[in-house]
């Protein structure tokens, strides 16, 4: 779910089985071609049920992915029919339930529920210059969205935000990666488009230049391959309570200069 979701769907009427006009469910955009439903106004399961089927059917001629519904405690009389249409639990919390369903015949990718999200952005670069654990994450990312295998060489920065993803915490960590491969061979249904490109042809897209997260990932980044800048490596420890193995993050160039 998403704060900047945009107007998708109203209540129209549709042709339902038995003849009768059926409103479909209001539901708004999520920023991965799914939809959100958040009902608030009471009504019966039979009524529910018309309505979630033919809005089923429209979703699926949109090519909609996965829908999100959003049930109050107070029409909890509607978890039945959505879960005999095929929708199951992704988390709950005292006010409200929210139930996902997966509308193509693909991987299903929707995430699940966590107590706080982790987020992983990798920014690769090769001597060129052409443009799980966290170090672990980060190499499998890129290999099973571009293709490319890579090495791990630093944590770079990390955002941290509260009330994000379903009113959780978020962390998203910036990774420095050297490549190992470099033919791409992109995820279709991850992915719009992956291509090497000089850092400054990437500089100058418009959605760069309006995005103040982009453009600081690549001030560090460039900084860090001028040397100027060093940012965490992970270091294997094991835990003094057991012998599972975890990795601490930390500035190792600066630790040895002292």
């Amino acid at each position: 779910m998403s704060d900047s979701a945009k107007p998708l769907l109203v209540v129209t009427s549709l042709l339902s089985e038995n003849g009768k006009d059926v409103e479909l469910l209001p539901a708004i955009n999520d920023d991965h071609g799914g939809v959100i439903v958040e009902l608030e106004t009471p009504m019966d399961s039979q009524t529910f049920s018309s309505s979630l089927r033919a809005s089923l059917s429209n979703w699926k001629k949109k090519g909609i992915k996965g829908v999100w519904i959003k049930l109050p405690i107070n029409l909890s009389n509607l978890v039945q029919p959505a879960v005999e249409e095929g929708f199951w639990y992704h988390h709950a919390e005292r006010s409200y339930l929210m139930l996902v369903y997966w509308i193509p015949d693909t991987e299903n990718t929707i995430p699940c529920n966590a107590t706080h999200r982790v987020g992983v952005g990798a920014f690769v670069m090769n001597e060129r210059r052409e443009g799980e654990d966290i170090h672990a994450g980060a190499v499998r990312e890129v290999k099973e969205e571009t293709g490319i295998d890579t090495e791990f060489v630093e944590v770079l920065a990390f955002r941290q935000s509260h009330m994000s993803f379903f009113q959780k915490s978020d962390l998203f960590f910036v990774c420095m990666l050297r490549p190992l491969s470099f033919e791409i061979h992109k995820q279709e249904i991850e992915i719009e488009a992956a291509q090497w490109m000089p850092i400054e042809e990437f500089l100058a897209q418009p959605f760069v230049q309006k995005h103040e997260l982009l453009k600081y990932i690549v001030e560090v980044s460039l900084a860090k391959v001028d040397g100027s800048y060093a940012g965490f490596s992970p270091i294997s420890i094991k835990s003094g309570f057991s012998d599972a193995q975890h990795f601490l993050y930390l500035n190792r160039r600066d630790l040895n200069q002292q």
